[in-house]
Formats: C-alpha cells, structure tokens, sequence
C-alpha cells in the first residue's frame, strides 16, 4: 500500500480506501502495523487525528456536506476485502442524498431507544 500514499506526517498516513462506501472515503492508519487502537501511541493519535482533521476539512462543501469519522475494532470478524486487522480511521463525506443514508441511515430513527436510568447506572459502572 506504499505506493498509494497520498498524505503522511512522522507516524500516520492517508489514504484514499478501495472499496470505497462514497466518492472521497479515505482511511488513515498508523505507520505501525497494530490491530488493537489503546495500542496507539500519544504521537500515533495526534498524527491520525491532524490527517483526519485536514482532509475533513478539504472534503466538506466539496463531496459532502459533512463527514464521518470512525474506527471499527471487530475482532470477530475475519480479515476479507471489507475489513482489515490493522487500526484505521475512516473519513467518509457525507450528505442526505449519498447512497449510505438512502439505503440504511434513513431509518435509524427504528434502532433508537430511550436510555433507562437502570441501563444508565449499569453501563457507567463500566467506565
């Protein structure tokens, strides 16, 4: 993937992911080859989130109106065309009229639920 490089500073690099979920998704992924992301380092997250953050920027108003940015940690899912073991951070720009929002997002509003104070009580002992 060297080759594909499009952006880069000391610890991360950027680029522009193949398969794509919209026009201009990119991926930024540490230099360091690591599948879990609390291995992240203080330099790795910094590095990440100043090429998340410049490409965002070039990307609204352009492809999108706004983005997403993500990082998926699955574990227990297998290494395929569709997902990859190594850390990574999507950048997919976004609008009400891309195809993710057409075909899924229109009705999340279905998944939603009220957050009880029983769950909430339950959960924050966790953190």
């Amino acid at each position: 993937m060297g080759d594909k490089v499009l952006k880069q500073n000391k610890t991360a690099q950027l680029f522009l992911s193949n398969p794509r979920k919209t026009p201009g998704h990119f991926l930024v992924t540490p230099k360091r080859h690591i599948e879990e992301p609390w291995e992240l380092t203080k330099n790795e997250i910094q590095d990440i989130f100043k090429l998340v953050f410049f490409t965002e920027k070039k990307l609204i108003g352009k492809l999108g109106d706004g983005c997403d940015i993500k990082q998926n940690y699955r574990p227990f899912l297998k290494q395929s065309k569709y997902k990859i073991d190594h850390v990574h951070f999507h950048i997919i720009p976004r609008t009400n009229k891309d195809l993710i929002y057409k075909k899924i997002e229109i009705r999340d509003n279905l998944v939603f639920e009220d957050l009880s104070d029983q769950e909430y009580n339950e959960i924050k002992k966790l953190v």
